[in-house]
């Protein structure tokens, strides 16, 4: 169905999820301006530098990468990368330790202890990422970010700013909750996607003020960034959308006189299979070299610090393919899957139910997760290579273009597409039950609702 603005706001229903969405991202991006006790509010609103080195620049891959604004010294500052992590941590823990495996296939009652250990785990990832924000952005250099004599009280106020930054990332996961109940879309994608795309805007100011007043070259060089990251997304959307399908016959089974079963269906593999996991793998591991390089003065890593560099762009490919098949055979079980299939009487035409069919399935996602990575990888180097050609750009933009930020809007935005367009059909689907049964449809007791 052809996705219309007007019956989005037409029908109370969606406009309503529509409306809480919204209103609960504003309440999101509201507490990125609320400042830290003890914050000098002056240095709090001066505009961050977007090209950045060194520390610095690590720091923008993080908040680019997560939505997150850890130099800004605000109560939202660590987003809700802790809860990434721990689920990032269970999703892998769920799949090697046999008791949280066997939780996991309780159905939605073992989902439910998965998510409540994964909020669990995020207090103490909040508490050590609180600490970093702490001695990394409020007492580094001179301190200007905080006031006159909160340096003497260090203890205590670091026990006080640790305490808020973890209150505030458990405050965005309860946003994220109640958009997913009672919104449109998954909560916690809808943050994260709202955090990255807030982070642009801000990013073409330097393109516009290093014109010197002109503007021609910053215009030229705003629509060939344009050009390119449309390039990008439709690379991208085709990847996201590709699946293999493997045909499935389902076996006849005679009950009586009536014959069941027979049908030949698809069984969906996505290229993709991993998503975006290899480059934020990657990504993190790549953040450690430049701060050992910094503390220990090795200027042999200062092509990893700058995001350049042979050996850097080797690295990360690697990883990401790495990374791309470490996650893909965690997650894609062939041998389960091929029991499963032969338990309900399917098979592949050609292929040997049972062990044949799993190493059917392994083979054919070794070739797609291949094919797979190499898009990936492709996407993640990508801005490395156009960074000449985009003089006076944000480095914030040059890492929106990268694998991490345009397949989390890409992915959340088609997902976001679907979840409404299935509010459409399913009250379209409502509407012709109550004009088929006369203008309202026949409940159990033999009235009209």
């Amino acid at each position: 169905m052809t996705l219309s603005v007007t019956n989005l706001f037409r029908i109370k229903e969606i406009r309503t999820k529509i409306m809480i969405t919204l209103g609960l991202l504003f309440c999101y991006r509201v507490g990125f301006f609320i400042p830290l006790p003890g914050v000098n509010l002056d240095e709090f609103l001066a505009p961050a530098v977007g090209n950045a080195e060194g520390f610095g620049k690590i720091i923008n891959i993080m908040n680019v990468l997560t939505g997150g604004n850890l130099q800004s010294a605000s109560l939202f500052s660590l987003g809700v990368m802790p809860y990434i992590s721990s689920s990032i941590i269970f999703s892998l823990l769920s799949k090697v330790v046999p008791s949280l495996e066997k939780i996991a296939k309780e159905g939605p009652s073992g989902q439910r202890k998965i998510n409540r250990y994964t909020r669990f785990a995020t207090v103490p990832i909040c508490l050590v990422q609180s600490m970093i924000v702490f001695w990394g952005t409020l007492m580094s250099g001179d301190a200007r970010m905080l006031h006159a004599g909160m340096a003497n009280y260090a203890l205590l106020y670091m026990i006080l700013v640790v305490i808020c930054l973890t209150a505030g990332t458990l405050f965005i996961m309860w946003l994220g909750e109640q958009i997913t109940e009672h919104g449109v879309g998954n909560g916690i994608s809808m943050i994260i996607m709202a955090g990255i795309v807030a982070n642009l805007p801000p990013a073409f100011y330097p393109l516009f003020a290093a014109s010197e007043g002109s503007g021609v070259e910053a215009w030229q060089t705003l629509l060939l960034f344009l050009g390119a990251w449309a390039m990008a997304v439709v690379a991208v959307v085709h990847m996201t959308k590709a699946q293999r399908r493997i045909p499935i016959q389902q076996a006849k089974h005679t009950r009586g006189r009536r014959v069941y079963g027979g049908q030949r269906h698809f069984l969906p593999l996505k290229v993709n299979h991993a998503g975006v996991m290899p480059i934020i793998f990657a990504s993190a591991l790549l953040i450690i070299p430049p701060i050992f390089g910094e503390m220990l003065g090795w200027g042999f890593l200062a092509d990893f610090a700058t995001a350049q560099g042979f050996w850097y762009i080797t690295l990360y490919a690697g990883l990401i393919y790495f990374f791309s098949f470490f996650w893909t055979s965690m997650m894609f079980q062939p041998s389960e899957m091929a029991d499963n299939l032969k338990e309900g009487g399917s098979f592949i035409p050609g292929i040997r139910p049972g062990k044949n069919t799993a190493g059917y399935l392994e083979s054919t996602m070794v070739r797609i997760t291949l094919a797979g990575a190499t898009f990936l990888a492709i996407v993640a180097v990508f801005p490395t290579f156009i960074t000449g050609s985009f003089q006076g750009l944000d480095q914030t933009l040059l890492y929106f273009m990268s694998g991490t930020s345009i397949l989390i809007v890409v992915g959340v935005a088609l997902d976001l597409v679907e979840k409404v367009n299935a509010l459409l059909v399913m009250r379209n689907y409502e509407g012709f039950m109550r004009d088929s049964t006369g203008g309202g449809a026949s409940t159990g007791w033999g009235r009209k609702r």
